[in-house]
């Protein structure tokens, strides 16, 4: 089980949560922040601090929001970064810095705010 940022953080990227997370396991992408499910030890200390609620445990992502779990996920396993490999798991978001690309979800969502 893990943690999963859904829509509304789409356009915000507050990194309240970057903050909080006592492991490092939320990573930026050009329009949102995504929860690397294997990094992730589920503490929930990023939740509470989104100011857009867009954090949920997995068990509790709206329906219309379900889609946000594979997609988080994609974002490690299927996104090619400038080293044309899929990120992986990096063992810390501060090891790659603002990472400038998004998962097609993401990226074609229409404009926020």
């Amino acid at each position: 089980m893990t943690y999963v940022i859904a829509e509304p953080c789409i356009d915000i990227i507050d990194r309240a949560c970057v903050e909080e997370c006592p492991v490092d396991c939320i990573y930026e992408g050009e329009r949102a922040l995504y929860i690397h499910p294997d990094e992730c030890v589920d503490c929930g200390a990023c939740e509470p601090v989104c100011p857009v609620e867009a954090i949920f445990y997995e068990d509790d992502l709206p329906d219309e929001w379900v889609i946000y779990l594979n997609d988080n996920a994609r974002f490690f396993t299927d996104l090619l970064t400038d080293r044309s490999e899929p990120l992986g798991s990096p063992g810390g978001a501060a090891k790659t810095g603002a990472l400038g690309v998004d998962t097609e979800l993401v990226g074609t969502h229409a404009p926020q705010g």
